[in-house]
């Protein structure tokens, strides 16, 4: 047995652990061992499926002290004219580089790749066999939210000898077209899928998606942190509050989130039951109009070589179509608990869809403020939603949050100038002569108590 000696042992190299670990080294002298099982650091991006990019702009991700975005908009394809998605070989790349250009070369680093934690302190490598002991301060556990992907999911149906079936990762090995595709996973991954197949030349008749539930989705026009769309990222920001303060009901409030432009929805005429926070351009949501073949019936429960078994009923298929698993659930982990409780630190998100965020965010709050009771004060945990309604506790939790970290002038500073945290500098960075953008804030700002409480009216009708 190796024993080593750090002030936090952090578990995971994936974006989180190493969102995390950058605002350690950023801001403190301290000793870190980071420990994963990948051979590289990045998490699950070292089994993403080959045309994978991100679905948020790349100015949101990766670590705070090193920018991932090229600066650029795109200039072709679905995302055209908005910010560069960096493409899963990028993300890999950039993490990569981060660690050996930037975390090992402190000389505070002990890194582990290829090793498996086994709790306690104790993780052992997976080539070599040696075990190691760590004494540290305390212990990160940046798997905690475990970020499932097409590559290492195991399905949850049944699957008969005969059938086609493959990972989403293997749609690129295909060398002879079958007699048509069904995707199976109605969520981002089932839309990755069925667009990188019509980019392809697929005919839309030629997929069968099955989609167990529609989804709420997020215009990523709206997500844009560059100056020239504060119209479209504030705005929707604006509209999201003017919707919720005006809501008559909770369908309603969906209903007014659409018309405003902050929703989108596949199809008109299906009400989602969905919602995982998934952005999306409209001009991808064009593309996956195409496809007619839609089938909602529930989700999988059998692939049998002539018919495909689900919730409500059957459909049939041949041995001849090829079945693309994309049922995998981005984060598997729903469940919450306390982000700091004695020497464990469980990063989760405290602010809506940015989990890199939310991870320097905390490192942040553990090296800067004292109790543990300030601490989960400032780091309530915004829970990952799952059906549509779950938008309602999810957006009242981090309303709370943003209120609270209003209310502290170093921390507000600390946002500002967070390479993570685009929005604190499109807000703050408005010229008095601008009346249309300072028209937008006053109605964000006027509406967001009326809107809070009308989403604590709507938990306490759910519950």
């Amino acid at each position: 047995m190796i024993s080593l000696d750090a002030d936090y042992l952090v578990v995971g190299s994936g974006a989180v652990g190493m969102a995390f670990a950058d605002i350690l080294l950023t801001e403190t002298d301290a000793q870190l061992v980071i420990v994963d099982r990948f051979p590289k650091p990045g998490g699950h991006w070292n089994v993403a499926y080959p045309f994978v990019m991100l679905h948020q702009p790349s100015a949101f991700y990766g670590v705070s002290s090193r920018e991932l975005s090229k600066g650029v908009k795109d200039q072709i394809g679905l995302n055209k004219g908005l910010g560069d998605l960096a493409s899963g070989a990028e993300v890999s790349a950039y993490f990569d580089e981060v660690m050996r250009h930037q975390f090992l070369p402190t000389g505070r680093v002990q890194y582990f790749p290829m090793c498996d934690y086994q709790g306690n302190g104790q993780f052992a490598s997976r080539l070599s066999g040696k075990k190691y002991t760590v004494t540290a301060g305390k212990t990160v556990d940046a798997t905690y939210l475990k970020t499932s992907v097409p590559a290492t999911h195991t399905p949850n149906f049944d699957i008969d000898s005969g059938v086609q079936f493959m990972p989403l990762n293997d749609l690129v090995n295909v060398t002879r077209p079958p007699a048509g595709f069904v995707v199976i996973g109605g969520g981002k991954t089932g839309i990755d899928a069925c667009l990188w197949l019509l980019e392809q030349g697929v005919e839309p008749d030629n997929i069968r998606w099955i989609v167990p539930r529609d989804a709420w989705l997020l215009d990523r026009r709206n997500t844009q942190p560059a100056e020239e769309f504060f119209n479209d990222t504030m705005g929707a920001q604006a509209a999201q509050m003017e919707s919720i303060a005006n809501a008559e009901s909770i369908e309603d409030m969906f209903d007014r989130l659409e018309a405003s432009g902050y929703f989108l929805r596949i199809d008109k005429n299906v009400r989602p039951k969905m919602f995982h926070g998934a952005t999306i351009s409209k001009a991808e949501v064009e593309q996956l109009r195409r496809i007619k073949n839609v089938i909602r019936m529930g989700h999988v429960k059998k692939l049998a070589t002539d018919e495909i078994v689900l919730d409500a009923g059957t459909v049939s298929t041949s041995p001849k179509h090829l079945h693309v698993d994309c049922s995998a659930r981005a984060i598997s982990n729903v469940e919450t608990k306390p982000i700091f409780a004695g020497n464990l630190i469980t990063p989760q998100m405290v602010r809506s869809y940015q989990p890199v965020f939310s991870a320097a965010f905390i490192a942040h709050v553990e090296t800067n403020y004292e109790t543990e009771a300030q601490k989960n004060q400032l780091c309530g945990v915004v829970p990952l939603p799952n059906d549509d309604t779950d938008y309602i506790k999810f957006t009242a939790a981090f309303m709370m949050n943003q209120y609270t970290w209003g209310q502290d002038k170093v921390l507000s500073a600390w946002l500002l100038n967070n390479r993570l945290d685009g929005f604190s500098k499109l807000a703050r960075n408005i010229n008095d002569s601008d009346t249309e953008k300072l028209q937008i804030m006053q109605r964000l700002r006027s509406n967001a108590m009326p809107a809070m409480a009308k989403l604590q009216q709507f938990l306490a009708e759910l519950n």
